[in-house]
């Protein structure tokens, strides 16, 4: 198991000098940073932003009247309504919470779920994880993301009533008030300072012609401004950086455009826009294989990723600002990743962790379902002109109304076909009646593995647009890192496990680490079959984990063998292969075989050695437990064989 010494030595020089610097450099910063924030604090002078208003475009009131239509037509309209009046009334649900009703205003330095609160101070000593009880940090940062405006915001839209624009004008009153400038909980993560600031934004273009007063709008470009400064000066930028950084950025162009006509510190302005479209356009490149896959090894991540992207760029070319033609050919490819792992029933599988995390929430804020990505393909089949993409979904979301004006399709429907993603490990099999998707590749972020689970050889199983296999998701993070562990363990998917060992190590208390010891590879891929296998018990066993998927007419095959990697290799080991299911499915044992049913659609799954039936939880979202079943195959051969009938 490789030490940290261990990690260190294996560094470039260059990185290691780099670190010490960084280090040594934010240590004399961040104590002068604190000084001046205690004593003297932050201002800009009112008449800065007075009378000021931003020419950003990208969504406009003017058209309001169509996009209340659009939603109208949709019947989304009525939802809409009631979703506002509920956060009106100070009610949310996030990660897992269910309704949650504040009294009377809003605590934004709490999580509401455990009960916890963090008291406001220079953020650099705040802190945000503590093991040793169950306060989880995502919940304040999740809220005072305020992804809840746009809820607001169409809202006064489609009625006009300025209930909507007071209550935006109260929550971020109130948020201001109670989040001083780098003294909160809410100014621990840069990432979430991006996201908010962004969010802000987007309730600028829906609120900017309401009855709302300037000195509310002074007061909000000045806390806007040192959203700018802070995330600048505090980028996450790590070796490797992650989909953190990438966020940063990502927050740093948007406030850059917004601020691109303002007098004030135009040449600070200019610098962050242009750091950050620079930048854009370099970790592309180094978070996003040449397959279009983020390199994190999470489906809900490369997802997040993608849309902190799309946005971006639809953002920057509706103010005359260009990426290069290559960062929107990859973005592209991006989109087109969603839409070939995206499951009949429009829901991609779990592979690696789910926060239920997302960037602007244009459409289904508070009854999302956090596996539907269908809105981004919807969305970047308008930005990219692809009728391919507009053609796989089901139907329009709200946020393709803000973005385009509904051109007709110049395209049959295509089905989609098996694709095999050699860097991003992700492999999906497909016919007219079966959708499976199956994990074998590299460990994620450059073998850090933060977000990565030990799921080599692990696969989803869908047929005739039911989830019958599944992963079981993430749960929660710091909250709770005995459940955290469990749900990135070996025995938690559905792959071969020799017990008492994980595929790759990882320590209990490291919560986003894992080594990366499986080495895994294709084996071979066509359109009806895969084969794979990975390294991660041969340090153990001496021997190698084998996985074969043949996609027939009518049942599938699947084939495991531990064979011999290594000189001395154990003979005989004590493992099983693990299938969990999804929570609405039906179990039927008869004579060595299981059926399985779900709304009416059937598998048979035939077994010939012994198993075991068991209970566990699954996560389809974050911070929800529900319980569903497992069936646990020992193995007793050399080589196991399972077929499962459709």
């Amino acid at each position: 198991m490789m030490t940290k010494l261990n990690r260190i030595k294996s560094m470039p020089p260059k990185i290691i000098l780099g670190k010490i610097y960084r280090r040594l450099y934010n240590k004399i910063y961040y104590l002068y940073r604190k000084t001046v924030i205690m004593k003297i604090g932050v201002s800009i002078d009112d008449y800065v932003f007075e009378n000021w208003k931003s020419e950003l475009r990208l969504i406009s009131a003017v058209n309001a009247k169509k996009y209340a239509k659009h939603v109208e037509n949709m019947g989304h309209l009525d939802s809409i309504v009631l979703k506002a009046e509920k956060i009106c009334n100070r009610v949310f649900n996030l990660l897992g919470s269910g309704d949650y009703e504040f009294e009377r205003e809003i605590k934004w330095n709490v999580d509401f779920k455990s009960g916890f609160a963090w008291e406001n101070e220079f953020y650099k000593d705040i802190k945000t994880i503590d093991l040793t009880n169950n306060a989880d940090v995502k919940v304040p940062w999740e809220l005072s993301r305020f992804q809840h405006l746009t809820v607001l915001g169409q809202a006064y839209w489609i009625t006009g009533k300025e209930k909507y624009s007071e209550e935006f004008e109260h929550q971020i009153t109130h948020w201001i008030q109670n989040n001083p400038v780098e003294c909160s909980v809410n100014w621990t993560c840069a990432m979430d300072v991006a996201i908010r600031a962004c969010n802000w934004i987007v309730g600028y273009m829906y609120f900017n012609d309401s009855l709302i007063p300037n000195e509310f709008w002074m007061m909000f470009n000045k806390s806007l401004f040192f959203h700018g400064d802070f995330i600048y000066n505090n980028l996450e930028k790590g070796y490797p950086s992650n989909n953190h950084y990438m966020s940063n950025l990502v927050g740093l162009v948007w406030i850059g455009l917004y601020f691109k006509n303002l007098n004030y510190k135009s040449k600070k302005i200019n610098k962050w826009l242009c750091f950050a479209l620079n930048e854009l356009e370099i970790e592309i490149e180094n978070q996003v294989y040449d397959d279009g896959f983020n390199f994190e090894a999470s489906t809900a991540y490369h997802c997040l990723t993608t849309e902190l992207l799309l946005y971006t760029s639809i953002l920057c070319s509706k103010n005359n600002v260009s990426f290069s033609e290559h960062f929107e050919a990859k973005l592209e490819q991006m989109c087109e990743v969603i839409m070939n792992i995206t499951k009949p029933n429009g829901l991609i599988p779990l592979i690696g962790d789910m926060d239920s995390g997302r960037f602007i929430m244009f459409s289904s804020y508070g009854d999302e379902e956090k596996r539907d990505f269908r809105y981004l393909i919807e969305v970047a089949g308008e930005h990219f002109d692809r009728d391919d993409f507009k053609c796989h979904v089901l139907s329009r979301s709200t946020a393709v109304c803000l973005f385009s004006e509904f051109d007709s399709l110049k395209a049959s429907y295509k089905p989609l076909s098996s694709v095999a993603y050699y860097e991003g490990g992700v492999h999906i099999l497909r016919n007219s009646e079966v959708y499976l998707a199956i994990r074998c590749g590299q460990n994620g972020t450059a073998g850090k593995g933060g977000h990565t689970h030990n799921d080599q050889l692990s696969f989803e199983l869908n047929v005739n647009g039911e989830d019958f296999i599944i992963d079981p998701g993430t749960y929660v993070y710091t909250s709770d890192f005995r459940m955290r562990n469990l749900f990135r363990s070996t025995v938690y998917h559905n792959t071969l496990a020799i017990v008492d060992l994980e595929q790759n190590d990882y320590f209990a208390n490291n919560l986003f680490h894992m080594q990366d010891q499986t080495n895994a590879r294709v084996i071979s891929f066509d359109k009806g079959s895969f084969c794979g296998e990975h390294y991660g018990y041969i340090r153990h066993t001496g021997l190698i984990h084998q996985r074969s998927v043949k996609l027939e007419k009518e049942s599938i095959i699947i084939c495991d063998r531990l064979v011999p990697g290594a000189e001395k290799f154990e003979k005989n080991v004590n493992s099983k292969i693990n299938f969990i299911f999804d929570v609405d499915v039906d179990l039927i044992e008869e004579r060595g075989r299981i059926i399985a049913d779900k709304n009416n659609v059937r598998v048979e799954i035939a077994i010939n050695s012994g198993y075991v039936m068991s209970k566990v939880f699954v996560a389809n979202q974050y911070g929800v437990l529900k319980e569903s079943n497992r069936l646990e195959v020992t193995v007793q051969d050399e080589i196991s064989e399972i077929w499962i009938n459709y």
